[in-house]
Parts: structure tokens; C-alpha cells; sequence
């Protein structure tokens, strides 16, 4: 049996997504404040960021919302579905696609039902 996956997918080798504690945007963006105009582009190229990024965690720290400041996709406070639950929505996705594949094929065995009828009438009309 032939394998779907293309050759190198690895999951293993993906990089990760990056995520970034509130201690260290703000240290970032009161970095980012008090650097000259030149120098700011060198503190993103260092960090690897883009202006977005300061732009979105001033305004956090600006709105005095430092919970803001945490990622809510990948923070430990973030509660964790267990696995009975994780089994369960997949279940559910995989049962929709089948409900779906069966409707699918329901109708075209219809179809093909239809036109066998049609094709016996019109031979037992020619004989």
C-alpha cells in the first residue's frame, strides 16, 4: 500500500510557533519606545518580529490589560480538553463526513437506478 504523505513531511521537523511571555513584550515594546528612529528596525530584525507585533502589545500594555498579553491559544492557563473530549470531536467530525458521503451516494445510486428502469423500458419497447 502506497503512502499519501508526501516524502519529508515529517511532523517532527515543523517548526513550532513561537510564543512569547508578557514579561517579554513588555520588555520588548519599552525597548522598541525608547530606541532612536533608526534603530528601531534593528531591534525587530534582532528579534525577529514585525512592527505589528510591538504596534498590538502597546496596545495591550497601553489598555492595562497585561492578561491580554498572553497568548490564550497556547497559555498554560488554558484548560486542556481530555482525551475522552478529544475522541469525541473527532468522532463527530468523522461522523458528519461519512452522513455526507453516504447522502452522496444514496443519490447517485438513485440516479443509477432511475436510468437502469429507463434503459429496460426502452429495450422492452424495442423487442
Amino acid at each position: 500500500m502506497t503512502s499519501t504523505k508526501p516524502a519529508g513531511s515529517d511532523p517532527a521537523t515543523w517548526p513550532k510557533r513561537r510564543t512569547f511571555s508578557p514579561e517579554y513584550k513588555l520588555r520588548i515594546v519599552a525597548e522598541y519606545d525608547a530606541a532612536p528612529k533608526n534603530e528601531k528596525g534593528a531591534i525587530l530584525r534582532r528579534e525577529r518580529l514585525y512592527h505589528s507585533h510591538v504596534k498590538e502589545w502597546r496596545t495591550a500594555r497601553d489598555a492595562g490589560a497585561l492578561e491580554k498579553l498572553v497568548d490564550k491559544r497556547t497559555s498554560p492557563a488554558r484548560p486542556k480538553k481530555s482525551a475522552a473530549e478529544t475522541e469525541n470531536e473527532k468522532l463527530r467530525r468523522q461522523v458528519e463526513r461519512l452522513e455526507k458521503e453516504l447522502a452522496r451516494n444514496k443519490a447517485a445510486l438513485e440516479v443509477m437506478g432511475k436510468a437502469s428502469a429507463l434503459l429496460e423500458m426502452i429495450s422492452e419497447s424495442a423487442d
